[in-house]
Order: C-alpha cells, then sequence, then structure tokens
C-alpha cells in the first residue's frame, strides 16, 4: 500500500529532501576548508592501512572476488566493484586508529563516508567538488542518527554507534552522487535502516580485523543501500517514524528532531576531531599535555620519577593497559618520555612492549580515570603531574586538545601527520604530490585522477 503524504514525518521530508538537494548547495568557505583537511587525513589513514594486517586481510579478499572495473582500491592497482572497492578502502580507513572522530555522536565518519563518495565518483567520473559536497553531506548525516538516537543509550545496550553512524552517513553520500529524488533518499535510508548494525563486542578484538569490518561493512552495505535505491528499488518512505521504526527498535527515547535541525547551516564536520597522533581518541589529551612539558621543561624519560595522568573516566576503559601498543595509553606515554615524540611508526611496534626501558618507564607512569573529567563532547581532556628526579614537580593541561574542533589541525600540522602515514607506501614525492592534488580538489574535473596518485 502506497504511503500518505501524511505518514512522512517533517523531520524525514526534511532530511530526504536535503540528501536529494545537498550537492548543489555550495559550501562555505570554513566549510569546504575543513573538508579538505579530513579528506587528506581519510587518504593517509587508507594508504598506511593498506600495509597493517586488517587492510591487508581487505585487499585479499576483495582481490578474490573479482568484480566490474569501477573504482580503485587506495594503495594497490585493484580496480573492482563499487561495494567491493568501498567494502576494502573502508576497512583500510580504519584498519589502525589514525581516522577521523566526531566526538559528540561517538563516530569514525570519514572512514565510512569517504570511500563510499570516492567509489561512486570514480565510477561517474564526477568533478572533485560535487564528490567533497557529498562528502560533508555523508558526515551530517553519519553524525545526526547517532545525535538523535542517543549514543549513550546504544553503548548500554551493547550496540557500536559509529558502526549505525556509517551506514546512513555512507549511504547519504553514494546517494547524493547518484542523484536520487527525496522519494528515492527515503527508500536509501529504510534500506540503509535494514542492515545497520555492530556491536561493542569488538573492542575485544586483539588484531583490530574485527573493528575495521565495522567501518568496511557499513560502508559496503550504505553504498549498496544508494544502488538499489537508484537501480528502482522502493520501501517503506519513512523507516525513522510509526510503528516498529528503527528508532522504536534501537532507540526508544530519540530525539527525531535532532535529523534534520540546522541542515545547511550547522555542518557537523565542523565539530569533528582529527587525531594529531597516530592512536586511540582518548589517548590524545595526555600526548598533547605531556609534550607540551617535555618541551616547555626540556626533561627526558630517564628523569622522570612518577608521571600521573588524569583522563576522563568515561574514556579510559578503552585504552587503559591495552595489549595493542597504539591504544594503550601508559606504553605510549612511555614512548614519548623516551623519544620525545611519537609517529606512526612507534606507535604500532608491538616489540617496543616488551623493551626493558619501556617496560621500566611505563612503570612510573599511572592513568586515572576522574569523573570531574567526563564530557559529552568528548575534547580529549587531560590533568597531568609529573615528578621529577630532582624534585620538581610539574603539571599541564588541556580541556580541548589539538586536533578537538576547539583546536582543529592546520594544513601544515595535517601534511606533517599525513606524510608519516603515507611516505612509507608512497614515498615522498608522490605522497606530496597527492596531498597538493587533495588541497585541490575542487579544481579536480575527474576524481579517478587521484587513482594513479594513491596506488601502488
Amino acid at each position: 500500500m502506497k504511503a500518505s503524504r501524511a505518514e512522512i514525518s517533517p523531520a524525514m521530508r526534511e532530511l530526504s529532501t536535503w540528501i536529494a538537494n545537498a550537492i548543489r548547495k555550495p559550501l562555505p568557505r570554513e566549510v569546504a576548508e575543513r573538508a579538505k583537511v579530513h579528506l587528506v587525513d581519510t587518504y593517509a589513514a587508507m594508504i598506511s592501512g593498506s600495509r597493517l594486517l586488517p587492510g591487508r586481510k581487505a585487499i585479499e579478499y576483495v582481490k578474490a572476488r573479482g568484480g566490474n572495473p569501477e573504482a580503485g582500491v587506495v594503495g594497490t592497482r585493484i580496480v573492482t566493484s563499487i561495494p567491493n572497492a568501498v567494502l576494502a578502502n573502508a576497512m583500510l580507513a580504519h584498519a589502525d586508529e589514525t581516522d577521523d572522530t566526531h566526538p559528540p555522536s561517538r563516530t569514525h565518519p570519514g572512514s565510512g563516508v569517504v570511500p563510499a563518495a570516492l567509489a561512486i565518483g570514480e565510477r561517474d567520473r564526477l568533478p572533485g567538488r560535487t564528490v567533497l559536497r557529498a562528502i560533508v553531506l555523508g558526515y551530517d548525516v553519519c553524525a545526526r542518527i547517532m545525535l538523535a538516537a542517543d549514543e549513550v543509550h546504544f553503548r548500554r545496550t551493547g550496540h557500536h554507534p559509529s558502526a549505525f553512524g556509517r551506514i546512513f552517513g555512507a549511504a547519504a553520500a553514494a546517494g547524493a552522487l547518484l542523484n536520487l529524488d527525496a522519494r528515492q533518499a527515503r527508500f536509501l535510508l529504510s534500506y540503509a535502516a535494514q542492515q545497520a548494525a555492530g556491536l561493542s563486542t569488538v573492542y575485544r578484538d586483539a588484531e583490530h580485523i574485527e573493528k575495521a569490518s565495522l567501518s568496511g561493512m557499513p560502508a559496503h552495505n550504505g553504498a549498496t543501500a544508494a544502488l538499489m535505491a537508484a537501480a528502482g528499488f522502493t520501501g517503506v518512505d519513512d523507516v525513522f517514524t510509526g510503528e516498529r521504526s528503527f528508532f522504536y527498535a534501537f532507540a526508544p527515547e530519540a530525539d527525531r528532531s535532532r535529523l534534520s535541525n540546522g541542515l545547511g547551516r550547522d555542518f557537523e564536520i565542523l565539530r569533528c576531531g582529527i587525531k594529531r597522533w597516530p592512536a586511540g581518541g582518548p589517548i590524545q589529551g595526555p600526548l598533547h599535555v605531556l609534550r607540551d612539558l617535555m618541551r616547555d621543561h626540556a626533561f627526558k624519560g630517564g628523569d622522570v620519577e612518577r608521571l600521573v595522568a588524569r583522563m576522563p573516566e568515561k574514556d579510559l576503559h578503552s585504552v587503559n593497559n591495552r595489549d595493542m601498543p597504539d591504544i594503550c595509553v601508559q606504553h605510549l606515554l612511555a614512548v614519548m618520555l623516551l623519544d620525545g615524540t611519537v609517529t606512526f611508526k612507534s606507535a604500532h611496534d608491538y616489540t617496543r612492549m616488551k623493551s626493558p626501558n619501556v617496560l621500566a618507564l611505563r612503570r612510573r607512569v599511572e592513568a586515572v580515570g576522574d569523573p570531574k573529567l567526563n564530557d559529552p563532547q568528548r575534547r580529549w581532556r587531560c590533568v597531568m603531574e609529573i615528578t621529577l628526579k630532582d624534585g620538581r614537580r610539574l603539571a599541564h593541561q588541556t580541556m580541548a586538545a589539538k586536533g578537538t574542533s576547539e583546536d582543529p589541525l592546520t594544513r601544515a600540522d595535517e601534511e606533517e601527520k599525513a606524510l608519516d602515514l603515507m611516505a612509507p607506501v608512497l614515498g615522498q614525492q608522490r605522497s606530496r604530490a597527492l596531498i597538493t592534488a587533495l588541497w585541490n580538489v575542487e579544481k579536480i574535473r575527474d576524481i579517478r585522477a587521484l587513482r594513479r596518485l594513491a596506488s601502488t
């Protein structure tokens, strides 16, 4: 039975209309600039991820699947179908913990949205400015789904907010590039809702492969939902309201108005965070503060008697004495004390987790969960106290570490990070050429031109 117009809620009508029209609306300059920083960051994550175990598994998997040559897999010469390329590139982007975040919704938009937009753009040879506009739309939808749903409720019931957000963000970006109309966009959202899934058990994944798949599968399924809607698949006109809706199943207390409030005015990409350090989000604050203290007071690891890092209680559990180096706060603080910095290589060196000098310093490092530092915006906070062997006591703090929306990375900051991730795979010259092309993405007539720069 065909749904009547009265059965479509105002929030759904506004959201679906925006998905259908957004790529024809110009972006404010600040939003376009921030989007390019996130695009560079996501490419860097994909390229470095192509050499990590989850990325290698993803590449092996899609290579064996074959598929129509529609879009490329970053860091390789594989050209495969859109769903396969999106799956692989999204897993590459989250093969590690270097990709961006939207702290208020606890999602990782870039690793889901960017691969979906790039794949459609490559197949249809779309201009860079159009793809960039779709990426911004995808970030908005990814974040708004979880802001409406209340990610706190999601986590308490065992769901993984980022997996849910990614599928809707990828679907919206892909659907916009496929020129879906508002009704098709509603079907797209319904097909995305039917496939939405993800459990927080992935935090127990020791090799990060399953966690990376929680980027790959939502992005794959979101892009597939868009392709199905474009092919004429019909469905439910409003999956977010009415009997047994998406929110009925997953978030009964949802605020549906957050799906559409401020669309076209309040861009969620401006509230995203980019990790300055190649480590889990909660570790950004402690590394930020320690780097400042070491720079300002000129001490080394051997000078430290005791280090106490107080951080948000709700975030500590994700990074507390973990077995993976890049998500273990105590380990990375010890590495920074020894090296003066943390690089992609040092953050992923499992052998150093057993190194005697690292372990000796790690015994002097204490991480404390402080409920007073909990923050719904998750602005990577840390209060640190260090006692030196000469008796000096040092203290420093941040309530919003470098990379948060309050202190975003500049182009120079992002280039430094991106080169650290890209150069071991592409080499310095090609990495710089790719970064330059991404800074000028709005001038690219055919987004497929990026494939050559990002392949090996």
